[in-house]
Parts: C-alpha cells; structure tokens; sequence
C-alpha cells in the first residue's frame, strides 16, 4: 500500500516564488479594473474620518530613494488608519509652480526665450509639470500606493491658483502684508528673493579682515591719553564686498571698551575683554590699554568711512558679541538683517549698491559692475594700500547656498512683499498654536518653536516668472495700495475661470472691477505688481485648497508627515498661512522622519556613487521589499540603505511569505463556515497559539496607533519565524499530515491556524499589501469574507482567548523543548542518534515541574519531535545534560526502541505486530483502517 497517499500533505496553487517585480504590475491592474479605491471609499462611509494632508512632492524630475520613503510611510499610515475603522481618505498633490521648473524651461528653449511671452513661457512651464506628475503619478502607484490618483491636487490648478492669490490678499484686507526695501536673501544666480526654507549652509572660505574706522570726533578732552594721536575703530568682517554700503559701527550697550595704544601715534578701540586674543592676531606685542569707556560715551560719534568720502556713525545694538572679531560690528542696513534693525533706530537708509546679477552699481565708482565675490581681493588691495588695514586672513565657515543651484547668495536690500511677524500678533498666535499641537517625535516641537520665534518678517515675494502673482495693484498717483473685498472677490472669479496667466495676458483696466477708485487719493489709474509668490506660500495654503475645498476633506488634518527638514519648509509655511488667517494650526499632529543615507551613514550622492534609485530595488526585489524596507527601520532617525541590508530584508520577506505559504497549504480542505472547533473543544497547544495571537494583535495595534511600524515589522517577523515556524507549525505538522483528515485534532489545529492567518494578513496588509492580497485571494472563503483584504479591518484582541495561566506553562515547556534540543544536538554530534526522531528521551524532573510534565506527558513526544518520552523524578541520569534554565532537571537522550513506522517515521515497539500493515505504528494502523473504512 502507498501509505503516503493516506497522508493530509499541504496542497496549494500559492506559489512559493514571489516574482513580485512581475506579479505586482498585475496586481495593480486589477486593483484598477475593480475600482478597488472607489469600493474602499464607498464601504467607509459614514465612519470617522482620517486625513493625511499630502506635502506635495515637486512636479519635477522622477522620484528617488527619500521620496518613495516618504510616499511608503503615507500609504501605511493611511491603510493602517482605514484598517483601524476611519474613513482614511488620501489625496495625493504636486508642487507645481518654482524656479527648478521654470530654470529647466529655460534650458530647454535656449535662445528662444528671449523672442517669447512671459504667458508662453508661463505655457511651457505648465506643461513640463504636467509631464512630470504624469511620470511621477505612474511611479508612485507602482510603489503600490492607495489613493485619489485620478483627482489630485496640483498647485497649478486655477481653482487652486484662485485660492493661492487670495489666500495672500488676506493678509493684505488684515494689513499684514506690506511692500518695503528690507535685506533678504538673493541669489545672483537664479535672480530672485529666497526665503529662509530656500536656503543651505555649507562650509565656504570667505576672507576675514580687520579694517580701521578713523574717529572723527576727538576724545581727548574726555581721555587726555588720546590727545595727538590717530584714534581707530577697529571692525572686523569676512565681507569685503558690503564695505562700499557701510554706514555705521555697532557697539554693545553693555560691553566696556578699551583705547588701547598700539604705536607712539596709534590708537585702536575695541572690546576690553578682546584686546589680548585681537592684539595676537593682529602681530602687536608692544602695546598698551590707555584708557576704557563705556559704549555709551562712543554713541552718535562719527568714522571716517575708509574707502568712501562719506562719515560712518557708531551706533548700539545688542545683536554685538564677544564670540569673535573686535566687539565692534561693520554696519551695512542693506546687507544684514540685524545691520537693517539696528539701523532703523538710527534712521540709517537700507543703501544696497548691488544690481540683480549680483553686481556693483555705478555708485561704487572703482568697482562698478564687477561682481561683488569678485572685488573682495581688490577691496583689501584699495584698503590696505590706503593704510586702513589691520590684518587680514581666510576662515572656513557656514555660509548660506542657493537650495536650486547651489551658489552662495547674498543678503541685499530690495522692495520686496513681506508678512509681518508681529503687527498683527502673528508670531505670538502661531506660537501659541504650536503648543496645541503634537509633534513626533517631541523635539519637532522645540525646533520649529525656535524658529518662528526668531524669525524675520516673511518675504514673500520673488521676481521670477512662473509663479501665481501677488495680485495687488497701486495708485499711479500716490502709490497707495488698492485692496477690498470686492476686489479680491473679483481676482479669486478671474483666477478660477482663467488661471493666473490672465494677470500676465490682461491689462490693468481689464483686471479691476469697472469704477475702481484710490481710496487714498481719488485717482483712477493703477499699476499691477509683477512679482509672484514664493512657492511655499504655494503650498503652505493648501491647507484651504485643499482640506476645506474638498467636502469629503476635514480641516485641521489629522496629520501632516514629511522630512524633519519641513520645519523649516511646509510644516512652516503651513501654520504662518493657516495662523494668520484663520487663528489655528491647519494639523492636529506633525510626524516627521529621517534622511536616507547609505549602510556608512552617508548622505546619498552622485559622486559617491551610492546612490540606490526606487526602481532599480523594484526591478530586483519588487515594491514590498521596498515597503519592508521603510517598516523595518525607525524612521525617526536617517535611515540607512544597501544592497546588503535589502538582501536581508528579501530573505525575511521570504519567512514571512513561506510561513503563510505553509498554513495555506494545510487548509485546502477547511472550511471555515462548517469545519471549525469551538474555542473550548480545542486542544490544549492550539489554545495557546490562540493566546499568543492576541499578544501580537494588541502589540501592533498599538504600534500602528502610535506610528510605530518597526515595532509591527519586527514583531511580525519574530511571530513568523519564532513562534510560529520553529515552534507551534513545526509541532503541527504530525497531527496535521498523519491524523485523519476530519478528526477533532486536525480540524483543532486548522482552526487555529485559519485564525493565525487571518490575523496576520489583516495586519500585515498596510506594509505589505500585495502579498497580503495575494494570500487573501487563496485563502478558503467564509460568509462575509471581504472581495479584498483592504476591504477588511484589523482583527480585535478577544479577552476569551487570551489564557496568561495557559502561556505561563507553555513558557515553561518551550524551556524545556530548549533543553532537550541542546541535548538532541550533543547526542547527534556524538553519532547517537541521526534526526531527532531517533531519540528517546528520558526527563529527570525536579519536583517543582513535575506536576506540569505529568499533565502533558501525553504530549511531550509530539513537542519534542521525538519518537519516546519517558518522565521519571530526580534521579541520577547516565551521560545527561543538565538544564541552563530549570536547576534539577536532566536529560538524558538514547536510540528509540522499536522500529521506524514507514508513514510517520516515529520510532515504536509496536511496528510489526500487524499482518496487514507491518510497516505500521499502532496510532498509524488505526488512522489507516479508518480510512479505509471512509473509502
């Protein structure tokens, strides 16, 4: 007889190679042939809602390693949230508008542009973003990411561009939005303002001079010491090129100041408490401190300016430190924000003798239109051939770039558009708001607090092409700003039916309602601005265009998720627009995460060549390596990636997949409606698995709740390989493949392992959701089985089946089950035995454990995965192992007795005892006559 046919082995179509770079396409297919969002959508009605507000990715460029990161994260959150019982809606969104488009647009027309409208440029730039989403759009769905593909929002919309203009206008009915020439970031480059978010820091060498600043005024009759000598105020800085601007000297309000000789006919002012470590680096050894003065008796006195006909006034600011240079600041209001503060006090003008190119007015006669990097050599020529300096050098320090085209900017005064921070108490609500907000983690919350407290008034303006203007006009006759209701009523209609390329295509008298009149002056005839909007203002607001535009849509959301480096960027620009016009924080919480860096922790980069693009993981593991990927790493921190750390996560995508692979093929013959055991009727291990089931359940429940998906991956994984495959399936697979197919025992392990993985593809649906669907789809159908598992919902912890007094014994015999492998292994090492189903085993237990062993002894062979199992009390055992974990208890592994059944391979004294089945254990002849008898 063909005893191996009378065996229940595992039959399944599940394939056990997961060809995912192939199969997920067609996944997606069917996803999308079924409407599968749609259906989602349709069965969440009516529940609570959940908004992720998408930060929108730049329309530009093809997505990499960070933005797939980013995306991932998004899609589990959302699908975990959808799982939990919300109706987690998720719109996707592009950044549309910006100077990296428009800077492309330009590369690709050349010469051509000259000859071209700014509303055709405006045309061709549209359509490069439409390009991009398209391919951006195909990109993220292969990632295998659920959303609203098919109506996203993009910030290039004219709905969207309506809102935007308005949005700005806002702050222009509260009068907060003021135009005025003020020092900003610009980028000679590019041609424009940058905001602050613009902006990185990178390590520069920058010249460092210290200059001399002759006093005007004599000071001997205060300080008879100084009487007949040349009396200097000695400033250092590392920008050469502002010297032509400056106009003061700043001093500290608090700091003493000492005149210190420095030649028979010499004096130089300083910091007293920099005198010794600045006379070092100047080469003076001979000198002397002659007198000291407080800042106060300096105050309103005048300098020589030392290359310009003109007086410097020293001034006092508190921004003044004794960190490095003099404790005497070069002051040029043009060039510096605190220079500009400071000089407002003093009524100094914001003079900015540089062009946009970055170049030198013709006021700046010796250097006139040489680029102002450029004359730093010449400036320190003229300087130092007019006496005027004291030392020079070179320093290495943080200077800020360019965030497009990664050149050093300048700080130059221009009219620009700001929002004020605090006219209108707009610093002070939105601090407020940030306290009422939670911040994952916790420090997000101290980072983006320091950075609106100090802040400077929000620039909003740059002078650039595609963009959405800032839609203001002014009076022709007395500059007056023209601003209503009415009139922003009117360019939100225009913006809406036309997009903001009408402002460009239209003149004035075509843009204003008929009959506008300055209020301030009666006049008729009006300029438009031309500027456009800085783009996160763009983007800041989708917050209105969005949320609140949307009926299906909450406002505040749930959640914003991005880079921590959006504190300085979305998260920002989001809560200033959100604050300033509706008094509250546009999110409930912030979650931000880390920066991909390579296995070394290195920044991802071209030159170093380790750069890892999504669709070269996708092409070799498939998206769901890639998910595994983002859930397997505590993205709070950067999170490193390799070739070495994605091969490890493939081999554990393939326990997991081989697991579920395994409890499918033992259930091709349960039905779940008609074949499973109640909870009471089942045996005594199945229970336990049952309560170790809602162990998990809870922990990554609460792990999704909390955002914590290493926790869920992690936990997961161990469950598969740990609990389930080393121990718990690999103990079933006797009573599942040689008991007879209905009987009680069989049908107790396959209801529990129906429930083990219904649980586990329900919870391992948002990480891995085209595996989970896969084994959804070959799982047995149930009444009210779901058409998908993300149609479904996470699984509940049941109280009734968690069993704590249950698991304390099962600790205890996997304790044990630990100690007899060891001992199995010594036992095959020494050649006693060949696989553990060779062994006997005799356990010599100490009289503590004796109670539990006697209850299972029945069942110890089939833990143990032994052919016998003999429990006797201490006594002395030949050639035992003592137990590491329980004193007392030894192990002593033998040869079974009897011989190998043929159909179990369990060694038994009773083989052979049966004419008909010789080849036969007694548990296995019974099992066979009772098949025959059903057949």
């Amino acid at each position: 007889m063909d005893y191996k046919k009378t065996l229940n082995l595992p039959v399944t179509d599940f394939p056990m190679k997961a060809n995912l770079s192939q199969k997920e396409p067609e996944q997606l297919d069917r996803w999308e042939q079924e409407h599968l969002y749609d259906r989602v959508r349709g069965t969440s009605k009516g529940r609570n809602r959940f908004i992720l507000h998408d930060g929108p990715p730049y329309a530009n460029g093809h997505i990499h390693i960070g933005t797939a990161l980013n995306k991932i994260l998004k899609d589990i959150v959302v699908r975990s949230r959808q799982m939990s019982g919300f109706d987690a809606v998720y719109v996707p969104g592009w950044d549309c508008h910006g100077l990296p488009i428009e800077h492309n647009v330009d590369i690709e027309l050349g010469s051509k542009k000259k000859d071209m409208s700014q509303a055709d440029v405006r045309r061709m730039c549209r359509a490069y973003a439409e390009k991009f989403i398209d391919i951006q759009r195909s990109e993220f769905k292969r990632l295998g990411v659920m959303g609203e593909w098919d109506n996203p929002y993009l910030t290039m919309n004219y709905r969207y561009e309506a809102i935007i203009a308005t949005e700005c206008l806002k702050f222009a009915l509260k009068d907060n939005l003021f135009r005025s020439k003020k020092p900003i970031h610009w980028c000679c480059q590019c041609h424009t303002a940058l905001a602050e978010a613009e902006i990185e820091y990178q390590d520069e060498p920058s010249p460092s001079i210290f200059v001399k600043f002759s006093l005007k005024t004599d000071l001997s009759v205060l300080f008879p010491a100084l009487a007949g000598k040349a009396v200097h105020v000695i400033i250092w800085t590392t920008t050469p090129w502002t010297l032509p601007a400056n106009l003061a000297v700043a001093l500290h309000p608090d700091f003493r100041y000492a005149a210190v000789q420095v030649s028979d006919t010499e004096v130089f002012i300083l910091a007293a408490d920099l005198v010794e470590s600045c006379m070092k680096t100047f080469g003076i050894s001979d000198y002397v401190v002659v007198a000291e003065m407080a800042s106060s008796r300096l105050e309103n006195l005048t300098c020589h300016h030392p290359m310009v006909d003109r007086d410097s006034l020293i001034i006092l600011g508190n921004h003044v430190t004794l960190e490095s240079g003099t404790g005497c600041v070069h002051t040029a209001p043009g060039h510096g924000r605190e220079d500009y503060e400071v000089g407002l006090r003093y009524g100094l003008e914001a003079y900015s003798p540089v062009d946009d190119q970055g170049r030198f007015t013709s006021e700046v006669t010796r250097f006139a239109n040489e680029f102002v990097f450029k004359a730093n050599p010449g400036i320190i020529s003229q300087l130092k051939d007019a006496g005027k300096l004291v030392a020079d050098g070179t320093i290495q320090h943080s200077y800020p770039h360019c965030w497009r085209c990664k050149k050093p900017v300048i700080f130059r005064a221009t009219p620009q558009w700001f929002i004020s921070m605090d006219k209108t108490g707009l610093r002070q609500q939105t601090l407020t708001e940030i306290d009422r907000v939670t911040w994952i983690p916790h420090w997000g919350r101290d980072r983006i607090y320091g950075m609106i407290e100090n802040r400077p008034d929000w620039c909003v303006s740059r002078q650039r092409t595609w963009g959405v203007p800032i839609a203001v006009f002014y009076c022709s006759d007395c500059d007056a700003l023209l601003i209503s209701p009415e009139i922003v009523q009117h360019i939100f209609d225009l913006f809406e039916k036309y997009g903001a390329d009408v402002w460009f295509e239209r003149a004035v008298e075509e843009l204003l309602p008929k009959g506008a009149v300055c209020t301030k002056c009666g006049g008729s005839r009006f300029v438009k601005e031309t500027d456009i909007l800085d783009v996160w203002f763009d983007s800041g607001v989708s917050h209105a265009a969005v949320l609140e535009d949307r009926p299906y849509l909450t406002w505040p959301a749930d959640l914003y998720l991005e880079g921590s480096d959006q504190h300085r960027g979305w998260f920002h620009s989001a809560l200033l627009t959100a604050v300033g016009t509706r008094g509250r924080a546009p999110y409930k919480a912030v979650l931000t995460h880390g920066f991909v860096v390579d296995s070394e922790g290195k920044k991802m980069s071209k030159s170093l060549g380790n750069v890892i693009a999504p669709k070269q993981v996708i092409d070799r593991y498939g998206a769901e390596v890639l998910r595994l990927w983002v859930s397997a790493s505590d993205y709070r921190d950067d999170i490193r990636i390799s070739d070495n750390i994605l091969t490890q996560l493939s081999d554990a995508y393939r326990r997991i997949r081989n697991t579920c692979r395994f409890m499918l093929g033992n259930l091709y013959d349960f039905d779940p409606d008609t074949n499973r055991i109640p909870i009471e009727n089942l045996l005594s291990l199945d229970r336990y698995a049952l309560s170790r089931l809602q162990n998990l359940i809870e922990k990554n429940r609460a792990a999704y709740d909390q955002y914590d998906f290493h926790i869920v991956h992690h936990a997961l994984y161990r469950f598969c390989t740990v609990e389930l495959s080393a121990f718990y399936l690999d103990v079933l697979k006797d009573r599942l493949y040689t008991t007879v197919a209905t009987s009680t025992d069989r049908r107790s392990a396959q209801t529990v392992m129906f429930h083990l993985l219904d649980a586990m593809v329900r919870l391992m649906s948002p990480i891995l959701p085209f595996t989970a669907e896969e084994i959804w789809r070959y799982m047995p159908s149930w009444t009210g089985k779901e058409s998908s598992i993300h149609m479904a919902q996470f699984p509940d912890v049941s109280k009734d089946l968690r069993d704590d007094g249950l698991e304390s014994k099962w600790q205890t015999l996997l304790i044990i089950r630990g100690d007899v492998t060891r001992a199995l292994e010594a036992a095959r090492a020494d050649k006693r035995i060949g696989h553990p189903l060779d062994a006997r085993v005799v356990l010599s237990a100490p009289e503590v454990i004796m109670p539990l062993l006697q209850e299972y002894e029945s069942d110890l062979r089939s833990i143990l995965i032994v052919s016998q199992v003999h429990v006797q009390e201490a006594t002395e055992l030949g050639s035992a192992v003592e137990s590491t974990e329980i004193p007392g208890l030894k192990i002593q592994v033998s040869r079974a007795d009897g011989a190998k059944c043929e159909r179990c391979w369990v060694y038994d004294t009773g083989v052979g005892n049966d004419d008909r089945h010789p080849e036969l254990c007694p548990r296995c002849r019974q099992t066979v006559d009772i098949i025959e008898g059903q057949s």
